[in-house]
């Protein structure tokens, strides 16, 4: 069981991914805008974060940055959930650290088996 952290505002979605990774055995904190996500991360230390990328507070590309520079969370493995498709949007995503960009609208069966594949490589 990991500990998996789903920063997303729309409640319905982040509701969805919840109990889709729930279900899969995981434990989740949902949260609903990036500064709330960077601060869940400093004390959780979660396995693994799935960020929207347009949230209140932080972005998720700014959350992403903080993981990434920080030597403690560094390893964790971060999906980008957006609906934003264009090439330089999944490069300004690898480029802030992004481990898996997934674009909205997502399959939760498609999510979960990247969820898996990340947590299987980060161990």
């Amino acid at each position: 069981m990991a500990k998996i952290l789903v920063a997303e505002d729309d409640s319905d979605l982040r509701l969805l991914v919840s109990l889709k990774l729930e279900s899969s055995g995981h434990q989740v904190v949902s949260v609903e805008d990036g500064t709330l996500a960077a601060e869940n991360c400093r004390n959780m230390r979660p396995d693994l974060v799935i960020l929207d990328l347009m949230m209140p507070g932080m972005s998720g590309l700014e959350v992403c940055r903080f993981i990434k520079s920080d030597p403690e969370l560094r390893s964790t493995p971060v999906i980008l959930l957006t609906a934003r498709a264009q090439a330089a949007d999944v490069e300004a995503g690898k480029a802030a650290g992004v481990d898996e960009y997934l674009t909205k609208p997502f399959s939760p069966r498609d999510l979960a088996g990247r969820v898996d594949l990340l947590l299987a490589v980060a161990t």
